[in-house]
C-alpha cells in the first residue's frame, strides 16, 4: 500500500468513527435505540457513578483541549506525518468519547419530566441543536476540520499550515461559534432530565466555558484586530446576546483551521 493510499484509508476510518460516535452520542443522550443511555439503567451506587462519570468527562476535556493547543500540535507533527496530524486528533477524540459512552455510569434520580406539547417542543429544539452543530462543520471546512483534506481527500486550497481564514459569513454572522451553540442546545433540550444527564450537560457546558479563554486567545493571536472587531458585532453563542463588548465570550469551534 502506497503512502498516499494509507493516508486516505486512515483518515477515512477516523471520519467514519466520528460519524458513528456522533450518532451514538445522539441516541445516548436521547435515551433511545440502545440498551445503555445517559439515564440508565443504574449499575452502581450514586457516589461511585458520579466519580466514574466525572473522571470520564475530565479525560475527554483534557484530551480535547490539550491536543487542540499549538504546542501540542507542533509536538504531534514531529511524531506523525503532517498529513495525519488532524486525523490523529480525531482518532483520539473518537476513542475518548467511545470510552465515555461505553463506561458511563447512570443512577436513578429524575430532575424533570414533561409531556405533550412541551415535550415535542423540547425534542424539536434538541434536533435543531444537532442539525446546527453538524451544519457548522460545513460552514468552515468539513473535510479539513476532520482531517480528510490534509490526508488527500479533495483539493487543498492553501498550504497545510498556511494562513488561517477567519469565517464571518453564513452561520458565523449570527453567532461566532455555531458548533458550540448547537451542542449546548442539544445537551439541554430534553423532556426528561435525569441527574446523570444533568451532570453531563453541566460538565459539557463547563468545558465550553473553560475553553473560551484558550480559543479566544488563539483566535486573537491569529487574527488580531480583525477578530476583535468581529467579536464586538457578533455574539459568541446566543443570537442577539452580547456580554460586555463581546471580548472574551467564545467557545471552542474549530474555527481556526489546524
Amino acid at each position: 500500500m502506497s503512502r498516499r493510499i494509507a493516508f486516505l484509508v486512515i483518515s477515512a476510518a477516523a471520519w467514519c468513527g466520528f460519524v458513528a460516535i456522533t450518532v451514538w452520542t445522539m441516541v445516548f443522550l436521547a435515551g433511545i435505540a440502545i440498551p445503555r443511555t445517559v439515564d440508565g439503567p443504574a449499575r452502581a451506587s450514586t457516589g461511585w457513578a458520579v466519580a466514574v462519570d466525572l473522571a470520564l468527562l475530565l479525560l475527554f476535556a483534557v484530551q480535547h483541549s490539550v491536543m487542540a493547543r499549538r504546542p501540542a500540535k507542533a509536538w504531534l507533527r514531529r511524531q506523525v506525518p503532517a498529513e495525519l496530524e488532524r486525523t490523529t486528533y480525531v482518532l483520539a477524540t473518537n476513542a475518548c468519547l467511545a470510552l465515555l459512552l461505553a463506561l458511563w455510569q447512570p443512577w436513578d434520580q429524575l430532575i424533570w419530566h414533561v409531556d405533550g406539547v412541551t415535550a415535542y417542543a423540547l425534542w424539536t429544539l434538541c434536533a435543531a441543536g444537532w442539525v446546527l452543530a453538524i451544519a457548522a462543520t460545513f460552514a468552515v471546512d468539513h473535510l479539513e476540520l476532520l482531517g480528510l483534506r490534509q490526508a488527500g481527500w479533495g483539493s487543498r486550497t492553501q498550504p497545510s499550515h498556511g494562513p488561517a481564514t477567519l469565517q464571518v459569513g453564513g452561520l458565523h454572522a449570527i453567532v461566532r461559534h455555531p458548533l458550540m451553540t448547537g451542542m449546548v442546545l442539544a445537551f439541554w433540550a430534553t423532556p426528561q432530565m435525569s441527574a446523570p444527564h444533568l451532570l453531563f450537560a453541566v460538565a459539557a457546558t463547563g468545558y465550553i466555558a473553560v475553553g473560551i479563554t484558550f480559543e479566544e486567545r488563539d483566535l486573537r493571536r491569529t487574527f488580531g484586530a480583525a477578530y476583535d472587531a468581529y467579536a464586538v458585532s457578533v455574539p459568541a453563542l446566543v443570537p442577539g446576546l452580547r456580554l460586555g463588548r463581546g471580548t472574551r465570550t467564545a467557545a471552542p469551534s474549530g474555527r481556526e483551521r489546524p
